[in-house]
């Protein structure tokens, strides 16, 4: 066999040194994730961060929920005798929402302890319009990165506002997405699955002629509304920081306070009546405020006469009227005040609103049901 010439080797040599060259190179111009601004290191402090958070929402039918696994696991029925909730024909009830753009005020007010509280609320003040119970929730953080000590506070007002409704707080997932989310931006967003037994929907239908619409007061603006909000804030030039006339705390403060959860609430009234069915309707007012969500919870041959004397709007309406929104905008928009309605047979009203008053609530008549359309009517 003939031997390989000089050349040849020589030729063989420096393809060999070429592609060890191109090999490093590559390896040095690689990319990672964290190159592209997300950090898997990140998220794995994060976990860690808010599991006692977390921790604190369980219960007993949390069902051996490992942190950190791919899914929570939560039981319906559970039979120890303390803690006994066995149903005979349940339906489970599933809802979302978000906290919209309520956040920029946080975010600029650096604030980030009570959007998280709004968060749970605006999803279990529309879980227990049907009579639910909530049982579990999840949420959903998508920011541009994640600072697990700048969003810490976020996760913990979660929390909170699950141990105010009484449900697990059971997982949820947080993303990071520096190409869709600006520097220090986030949004929020939840889902909360509730059960109700099957002969204790409430669903509206049996509403009639007579009922009285009981009000629960809101905390101010709740979670709706805040593009107008902001619009009038930078158009009006108004100061998140300035204690305006009337407000009694900052205008931030006054636009930060918490969506009031009326879960306890609701529940009070519905422990006190196991057997009968005083209540045939209830309605989160939210946007669109006291005429569209009251009329969801209206069949088609009944209107509701609101009385408008019956309460006082908080103060913060006052301003944004004083700044330019007139009041038809304003209630179309905003709660005005009234969180909750419930719609009660007449004989009942008294003791629904002694049991509401007994959970820490003020309730208030807020008008009656009459024969009509499904409209709502202010008076």
């Amino acid at each position: 066999m003939a031997k390989p010439s000089i050349w040849r080797i020589k030729a063989q040599l420096f393809v060999l040194t070429k592609q060890t060259y191109t090999t490093r190179a590559m390896a040095k111009a690689s990319i990672t994730y964290k190159d592209s601004g997300v950090d898997v290191h990140a998220n794995t402090r994060w976990v860690s961060t808010i599991e006692g958070a977390m921790r604190s929402t369980y219960g007993p039918r949390v069902f051996s929920n490992r942190h950190g696994g791919f899914a929570g696991l939560f039981r319906l029925d559970y039979d120890e005798q303390l803690f006994r909730r066995n149903y005979k024909r349940p339906v489970l009830v599933g809802c979302t929402d978000g906290v919209g753009t309520k956040v920029l005020i946080a975010i600029e007010m650096k604030k980030l302890s009570t959007i998280g509280i709004d968060l749970v609320a605006m999803n279990v003040n529309d879980l227990i319009c049907c009579g639910a119970e909530p049982l579990f929730f999840l949420d959903y953080l998508a920011v541009n990165k994640l600072d697990p000590k700048h969003l810490r506070d976020v996760i913990i007002g979660v929390a909170d506002g699950c141990r105010q409704a009484g449900c697990a707080l059971l997982g949820g997932e947080t993303a990071e997405m520096p190409d869709l989310y600006r520097r220090g931006d986030f949004d929020l967003a939840g889902f909360a699955v509730g059960v109700v037994e099957h002969n204790r929907i409430i669903d509206g239908s049996r509403v009639a002629s007579g009922d009285v619409l009981i009000g629960l007061p809101s905390s101010g603006v709740h979670s709706n509304g805040y593009s107008l909000v902001r619009a009038v804030v930078k158009r009006r030039r108004g100061q998140l920081s300035r204690t305006y006339d009337g407000l009694g705390e900052s205008l931030g403060d006054a636009l930060l306070r918490p969506t009031k959860i009326y879960v306890s609430a609701v529940r009070a009234v519905l422990q006190a009546y196991r057997v009968k069915r005083v209540i045939t309707a209830m309605a989160h007012i939210t946007g669109g405020g006291l005429k569209e969500n009251l009329a969801r919870a209206l069949p088609s041959n009944c209107d509701a006469t609101v009385l408008r004397s019956s309460w006082q709007p908080p103060p913060v309406f006052d301003w944004l009227r004083q700044k330019g929104v007139s009041r038809a905008e304003l209630f179309k928009v905003f709660n005005m005040g009234v969180g909750f309605v419930m719609i009660v047979r007449p004989r009942f009203a008294n003791g629904v609103m002694r049991a509401l008053r007994r959970a820490g609530e003020e309730p208030f008549l807020l008008g009656q049901i009459t024969r009509g359309g499904g409209r709502v009517r202010f008076r």
